[in-house]
């Protein structure tokens, strides 16, 4: 089997694995502070029981990304040597940060939270859990930096003698405008996850009638912090759009399922089909001048276009041979599940909140069938997104700089990595099935459990009604 095609493939796998976990953990820790914040200002017991409740989730989630980022790191010892020896000085740079502050501010501050319900004044023991949430927020904006680089290099010279990529300005790193457009989007949708795993959670627990003044609260946080959370994440991913256009134009034209160069105004393409073969669009099913307004734009350039100024400027450092054209079809359908899943989200909040509000979501079991169901549509968005974002950027892993072709590890096996692959596949199984236990058991246990052996020495009978 292909060397480079398995390398890919491991990378892919172990990325979307750990990705389930990143904006999981960044937006149950934002709503677990807001929960506890709620509790300080309105000195109401139930948000301190929500805290405390979903804080046991984002715990859970939280050790599970830890583990799976610690595997994910080994890819580049592994089968991407060649990309960490041309990348290394800049890579990291932000990795380094992340891990000195942003890791160790959350790894402290969680440590204090978990164990200082009773130890700390309530306000000093609010601040820990938005120190956390502050500090995942930071972690991800360090691994985005790097990211940025590789989507749009800055900052940096090319050793010649080395042939290794070098950091010029560290602060020239932070500027890139890429990071701006990526960071915020990222972040948006981390807080749409934690909205709708909350949300989702409840309407679970509200079909088993359990704890329902507790769970309808929940709900109403989860979509409350979900609806802003989309509102924003469409807001960021429009301004991302525009950048991508500028500086990855075979990209946007891929995502937008265009060979031949759009004419004026530009009709956006809702569906089509696109004939890979022969590169063209069949048929589509097109709004007239909404890519304009999308994009700001009067006209853009298809891949065919793209294609020959790509061949213009890079065949003489990577020869004329280089394919420059995308995945289209993985593009173009990636886009519209992300963005379709994104608004789906936003017109389930404002319905589901409308409900809360009438008293009447409780007894539309299909409607909360269908946020148990959309647990899983961030998830799906997220994942999408960053298939997008990835391949999008092929055949280069620093774009216009080095391929990915060259970026392999030159000792790596066939064998070999087919092996870790199925070892890495099992193994994320096995921790994916287990954290779905875990969070199933304490979603089931609800806010107020209590375990037998302590409502015993307690004088309790833990199967007296209302207890457990």
């Amino acid at each position: 089997m292909d060397i480079e095609f398995l390398a890919r493939f491991q990378f892919g796998m172990t990325t979307v694995f750990h990705f389930f976990f990143v904006p999981m953990s960044i937006g149950m820790a934002f709503a677990v502070a807001v929960m506890e914040t709620m509790y300080v200002v309105k000195k109401d017991k139930i948000y301190k029981d929500m805290a405390k409740f979903w804080g046991n989730i984002f715990l859970i989630g939280f050790a599970v990304g830890v583990v799976t980022g610690i595997i994910q790191e080994f890819q580049f010892g592994m089968n991407w040597s060649e990309y960490s020896r041309f990348m290394g000085d800049i890579f990291g740079a932000p990795l380094a940060v992340e891990a000195l502050l942003a890791f160790f501010m959350e790894s402290t501050f969680i440590g204090l939270w978990m164990f200082g319900w009773d130890k700390f004044n309530e306000k000093l023991h609010l601040l820990f859990i938005w120190l956390v949430s502050i500090g995942t927020a930071l972690s991800a904006l360090w691994i985005l930096a790097a990211n940025s680089f590789m989507q749009n290099p800055v900052a940096y010279s090319i050793n010649e003698a080395t042939n290794r990529a070098e950091l010029t300005s560290f602060v020239g790193l932070l500027k890139n405008h890429q990071l701006w457009v990526e960071y915020p989007h990222v972040l948006f949708g981390a807080i749409v996850t934690g909205g709708f795993v909350i949300a989702g959670s409840s309407a679970w627990k509200m079909l088993k009638n359990k704890d329902m003044e507790f769970f309808k609260k929940s709900m109403r946080i989860g979509l409350i912090i979900g609806l802003v959370g989309s509102i924003l994440t469409i807001v960021a991913g429009h301004q991302q759009m525009i950048a991508v256009a500028d500086d990855q134009p075979m990209k946007f034209a891929a995502m937008e399922g265009i060979y031949e160069d759009t004419s004026s105004p530009a009709p956006w393409n809702i569906i089509a089909s696109i004939d890979t073969k022969d590169k063209e669009t069949k048929w589509e099913i097109s709004v007239p001048y909404l890519l304009t307004i999308l994009g700001g734009e009067d006209k853009y350039i298809g891949m065919d276009q793209a294609n020959k100024e790509l061949h213009d400027e890079y065949d003489t450092k990577f020869g004329s041979e280089m394919d420059y054209y995308l995945p289209v079809k993985t593009l173009f359908w990636g886009f519209r599940f992300m963005a379709g899943f994104g608004s789906l989200m936003a017109l389930m909040a404002i319905v589901g909140l409308y409900l809360l509000r009438k008293n009447k979501i409780q007894s539309m079991k299909w409607m909360l069938w269908l946020f148990v169901a959309g647990i899983s549509f961030p998830f799906i968005s997220n994942t999408f997104g960053w298939l997008v974002t990835e391949l999008g950027r092929s055949p280069w892993t620093v774009y216009g700089l080095f391929t990915i072709a060259d970026s392999v590890s030159p000792s790596v096996t066939a064998t070999s990595l087919l092996i870790s692959n199925i070892v890495y596949f099992l193994l994320f199984s096995v921790l994916g099935y287990v954290m779905f236990i875990f969070c199933k058991r304490a979603v089931k246990k609800g806010p107020y459990y209590v375990d037998p052996s302590e409502a015993r020495k307690d004088g309790i009978d833990p199967f007296a009604k209302g207890v457990l």
